[in-house]
């Protein structure tokens, strides 16, 4: 049965799987949980996570790209942001830099994790991974952009002491970072729509994939409920995960930040796969735009919600990069451009990229 079919029955998994875990998480919010439920609880979070990715082709199939790639990047962010948010306000000890590594980590994994397997699949398949230069360039250009607005600045400005930006600066990054990603929306969206578009030799290459069959509209209004739910599944499931997660990380005898790794790379997850399974059918633009429009995503929409919240967050909001994560970033934003710029990569570029991911995590686990 295609993607879009319409549902015969309320027991389908796509429809159990969010709902169970939503229902999981609303009486173990807040709470201590013993080992065998969180386990079960684990087990929830990777159907809702799964659940998400059929949702979100659902939907991105009926509205058509870039629009589909957007609401995906878009709805995760903005529950991501309230996962850092809700850390902030009642995690334990310092958690100051909380924002700062969760945001970096998603910048890694998606300019090197998703991009990088992205390429890595749909070369290996094949042959070459074609994309668009234009659409790819402009995403890319953004996040470089944003990235290094907010989180390399702040380690060099002078008027407050340490990697903070004083009031006046957070507020000038926070609306520069909306205007930047405003623009990009607005380019991706209605000026320039085309160069996000799947390349015309890689456009019908699969018709006979899962998304040859467009949705129906009762499809796509049970999967626009059903999203939401399934993401705020996801994020709750791992806020109520985080302890057992905090906990493994220090018994391992990992730094505390690596929290901040783990959680997003649980919250990315749901656009990974979805890039992933774009890339098997030859559509690397959309997964690209999965991967820099996610990257986008949490920088655009993180800093100015975390502008607004830090009246109220405890403590002061770190936002600077450490010389190590400057000097990753720095080289993953060449590596990048130099991948892009052709229009099309080889297995190399990919396996260039997920080394640097590697890279991030070991450094991460041994600063």
């Amino acid at each position: 049965m295609t993607v879009g079919a319409p549902p015969r029955t309320l027991l389908r998994w796509t429809t159990l799987a969010p709902a169970l875990g939503f229902a999981a998480l609303l009486p173990s919010w807040g709470k201590n949980l013993a080992p065998p439920i969180l386990l079960i609880e684990a087990i929830f979070l990777v159907g809702a996570v799964l659940a998400a990715v059929n949702h979100a082709e659902v939907i991105a199939h009926r509205v058509g790209e870039p629009f589909g790639s957007l609401i995906l990047a878009v709805a995760v962010t903005v529950i991501e942001v309230g996962l850092i948010v809700t850390l902030m306000v009642s995690g334990k000890g310092d958690t100051s830099t909380l924002a700062r590594d969760t945001v970096f980590a998603a910048v890694m994994i998606t300019m090197n994790g998703i991009v990088g397997l992205s390429l890595l699949t749909a070369a290996a398949k094949y042959r070459l991974a074609v994309f668009n230069p234009e659409g790819a360039g402009s995403a890319l250009g953004t996040v470089i952009a944003l990235a290094s607005l907010t989180l390399i600045l702040p380690q060099f400005t002078t008027s407050h002491p340490g990697p903070i930006f004083a009031s006046g600066q957070l507020a000038f990054a926070a609306v520069a970072s909306l205007v930047l990603y405003a623009a990009f929306v607005v380019t991706q969206t209605v000026r320039h729509r085309d160069f996000f578009l799947p390349t015309p030799q890689t456009a019908n290459m699969d018709d006979d994939g899962p998304h040859a069959c467009q949705p129906t509209w009762h499809a796509t209004v049970v999967s626009l409920i059903l999203l939401p739910v399934s993401l705020v599944a996801v994020v709750g499931l791992a806020k109520v995960e985080s302890p057992a997660i905090e906990a493994g990380v220090n018994w391992l005898g990992f730094p505390p930040s690596f929290v901040g790794v783990v959680l997003a790379l649980v919250v990315l997850m749901p656009e990974s796969i979805a890039a992933v399974r774009a890339a098997a059918q030859n559509r690397t633009q959309i997964a690209l735009n999965l991967g820099y429009g996610s990257a986008m995503a949490s920088i655009g929409l993180t800093i100015p919600t975390l502008t607004i919240a830090s009246i109220w967050l405890p403590g002061p909001l770190r936002l600077g990069l450490e010389p190590t994560h400057i000097t990753l970033l720095m080289t993953s934003a060449i590596v990048s451009v130099l991948t892009v710029v052709p229009g099309r990569a080889k297995t190399l570029h990919g396996a260039l990229h997920l080394v640097l991911l590697a890279t991030f995590i070991f450094l991460s686990i041994i600063p």
